[in-house]
């Protein structure tokens, strides 16, 4: 008795005996799984307005991070602030869901947004409040298997486990996009680069062999720039310098 339980623990049995089941753990509740699944949904909403009730500072953060999560890989629209006394609105995919981020997508970018910039979020009118699995399945069979047996080193080999379970920041979100061209949105001015790196403190752009430290604090927005729109960003330059030239020659 003791060896065959010891067999179904490790998953190692031979053919001619293998089980119907895969070794997983046992149930996590003695009711069905649909009610589990809207039980710890409640539980889940309940402990968050508690902590919002103790701590209002934290309120805006844990609301919006509840939210993004609820629409992981779904249409939503956020409205931010990007200058002073003016607000943009910006749509896509939920894509990432950092400690003090989010990050969207369309067919042509992506766009990190503090959630200190967000004044509010919803989902576009007319689309539906679910996701489409086959877009953003991760194809393992025994996944699930794998998650309760081997959870570090599953989470661990694929990126979107590691997004998915742990939440980054936006300064550890960034450095693993380095060397992409992105446009940097402050309250103040909207500056392009490449992503060189990001600390606790800033994030580092480079372009034409110098460097410009933004501030995390008063990046409102980080949107990447796509090849022909990056070709129309220099070409402007090289046609400023030209006129700027032709004028001083004049004077």
């Amino acid at each position: 008795m003791s060896k065959e339980f010891s067999e179904l623990a490790t998953g190692e049995h031979s053919e001619s005996n293998k089980p119907s089941f895969p070794p997983y753990s046992s149930p996590t509740s003695a009711v069905s799984a649909e009610e589990t699944r809207i039980l710890t949904e409640y539980i889940q909403q309940k402990n968050l307005f508690h902590v919002i009730r103790r701590d209002e500072s934290r309120r805006k953060t844990l609301l919006l991070k509840q939210f993004f999560k609820m629409k992981r890989h779904q249409q939503v629209v956020i409205i931010s602030a990007n200058k002073q006394n003016e607000t943009i609105t910006t749509e896509g995919k939920v894509a990432a869901i950092g400690r003090d981020f989010v990050m969207v997508t369309d067919l042509k970018k992506r766009i990190w947004i503090p959630y200190e910039a967000i004044d509010s979020a919803t989902i576009p009118f007319g689309f539906p409040t679910y996701s489409t699995p086959h877009q953003h399945h991760i194809y393992d069979n025994q996944l699930q298997q794998k998650l309760v047996l081997r959870f570090g080193e599953t989470v661990a080999s694929k990126d979107a486990l590691v997004r998915q379970f742990f939440e980054e920041t936006l300064h550890t979100n960034l450095s693993t996009w380095k060397g992409v061209w992105v446009e940097v949105n402050t309250v103040e001015s909207s500056v392009f680069g490449k992503l060189k790196g990001a600390s606790k403190t800033v994030c580092v752009l480079q372009r034409n062999s110098t460097e410009q430290r933004i501030p995390l604090s008063e990046i409102r927005s980080i949107t990447t720039i796509g090849l022909a729109s990056l070709w129309k960003r220099f070409g402007k330059q090289v046609v400023t310098a030209c006129s700027e030239r032709i004028k001083g020659w004049r004077a």
